[in-house]
Order: structure tokens, then C-alpha cells, then sequence
């Protein structure tokens, strides 16, 4: 097993991201329109936040068995993305080992960090991504 494998070899690069002058709506399009959980908010380059769909999940529920436009009616009315946003982040470098990032998740607190330079967000690292590489070992 590669015991040094930094998590540039396994990160998410190109990220889809949005900033906190989009609207609460548009987060929770992207998530159900795409294969992935969680959603870095940035200031230009800048990683300022993050939205997971289980944040999504806990405003939707709210409103319980309306139609996605009265949804999104609530999200946007409501709430902004930066009052829902995680802001106290953890976060790992690409340097990083692949291990250091499996330790994170192994806490059970995370299922995603973002990768960044500094304040710069160059990718993301899901505990799938850990999963997967781990699997190729065996």
C-alpha cells in the first residue's frame, strides 16, 4: 500500500462552487441536479464556507410536501447562503497524505474537505474518494 499517496492524486479538481450573492434556490438545484453532496462558497478564489444537502434537507423539511416552487419561494424569502453556510472548516492541503484525510473521516465528523492552498480552494476530497483509492490497494 502507498502510505504517502498525497491527496492530489485523489481530489476533485474544477469544483463547482457559488458565492453568498447567489440564491438559497440555486444550492439546492445544484445539488439535486448532480451526483455530489456538499458545495465549497467562495469569494473569488477565496474558500469562505460550505453547504452540504443535509443542511439543504434540514431547511426543505420545514415546508414538508410543497411544490419545489413554494421550496424554493422559503429558501430564497428566508435564508441567504451565507446564514447557512458551515464556516468553521476543516480543510486540507494537496499535499496532505491520503491518510491524513482518512483520519479526518474516520472522526465520523466529516464526509468531505475541501483541498486549499492557503485561502484558496484547488479541490475536494470526499470520504468516497478515501473509499475508493483504498480499494484499489487490495
Amino acid at each position: 500500500m502507498k502510505r504517502n499517496e498525497p491527496v492530489s492524486k485523489i481530489m476533485t479538481v474544477g469544483v463547482q462552487t457559488v458565492h453568498t450573492g447567489q440564491k438559497l434556490s440555486e444550492v439546492r438545484k445544484l445539488l439535486a441536479d448532480n451526483p455530489y453532496h456538499h458545495v465549497p462558497v467562495v469569494s473569488g478564489d477565496k474558500l469562505i464556507g460550505m453547504i452540504s444537502a443535509t443542511d439543504m434537507i434540514k431547511l426543505s423539511l420545514a415546508i414538508y410536501g410543497a411544490d419545489q416552487r413554494a421550496v424554493d419561494a422559503m429558501l430564497d424569502g428566508e435564508h441567504s447562503i451565507e446564514s447557512v453556510m458551515t464556516k468553521e472548516l476543516v480543510t486540507i492541503s494537496s499535499k496532505d497524505t491520503v491518510r491524513a484525510a482518512a483520519e479526518v473521516f474516520g472522526g465520523g465528523l466529516f464526509h468531505s474537505l475541501p483541498v486549499v492552498e492557503g485561502d484558496k480552494l484547488v479541490g475536494l476530497v470526499t470520504s468516497t474518494d478515501v473509499i475508493r483509492y483504498l480499494l484499489a490497494q487490495y
